[in-house]
């Protein structure tokens, strides 16, 4: 018998429709890296930076490039001694960037260039961050955030990731990953959370808010809950009914 969703009371239809839109956003956007990973799991233990970013980029510019992107970034970040001769290789695109305040304006995907970057000491041991350090320990796909990316574009995202090996026994390569923005989650999936009678937020795992239809309640903050919720299957989300607010910090 398939495992069932985990919830506190029988939960209504508009819950149900909106735990399954998020389930079904995040499925697309996997099934995106998974066929990135596939293409990047070609049997080479070393490789040239050259070549991998070469490689990198016709998977991703395309993506990034669409019409009605589903990234905001995607890109490939290698494990140390993998690209020969460094210890630290983001293979990074950034997409277009519309009239960003702190980034300026791009018309098509540009390269991620670390040395022009604040913020970016904390990448250099980046193997003790969680969108690397979860796919590496646990071998499974991870969802990090939502939180503020100052590396590269100063809002809220998720960051996607899911362990690249040549097998299931041999040492990660790096990991392949993709930054999605809330606001692109949010015009997905809000009308559904709008259709419902009562206020509902989606949460992550520490019950941060991603989304509310709640006005005291904003994206970023921790939330408290009472009364019916329904995890989104297979992802570190619940749907939280009339959620209540706490103190933000």
């Amino acid at each position: 018998m398939p495992e069932m969703p985990e919830i506190s009371q029988l939960p209504d239809v508009a819950i149900t429709n909106c735990a399954a839109a998020v389930g079904a956003f995040f499925a697309g956007a996997f099934t995106e890296l998974d066929g990135w990973r596939q293409a990047l799991s070609n049997g080479d233990t070393e490789v040239r930076p050259a070549e991998l970013d070469a490689r990198v980029e016709a998977l991703v510019r395309p993506a990034l490039n669409d019409a009605s992107p589903l990234f905001v970034g995607a890109g490939f970040i290698a494990a140390p001694g993998y690209v020969r001769g460094r210890d630290i290789h983001f293979a990074w695109w950034l997409g277009p960037q519309a009239g960003n305040s702190l980034l300026g304006s791009s018309s098509t995907a540009t390269r991620l260039d670390l040395a022009t970057r604040a913020y970016t000491d904390y990448v250099r041991d980046f193997r003790t961050l969680e969108w690397y350090q979860v796919p590496q320990s646990t071998n499974q796909t991870h969802v990090t955030g939502p939180y503020v990316d100052h590396l590269c574009t100063c809002e809220y995202i998720f960051t996607l990731t899911m362990p690249v090996r040549i097998g299931t026994d041999t040492p990660m390569l790096g990991v392949v990953g993709a930054d999605v923005s809330v606001r692109r989650l949010e015009s997905m999936v809000l009308p559904l959370f709008l259709a419902a009678d009562q206020p509902l937020a989606l949460v992550n795992a520490v019950d941060r808010v991603v989304i509310s239809t709640e006005p005291t309640v904003q994206v970023g903050q921790l939330t408290a809950h009472s009364g019916n919720f329904m995890a989104c299957s297979g992802l570190p989300f619940r749907v939280l009914v009339s959620p209540d607010s706490l103190p933000r910090f």
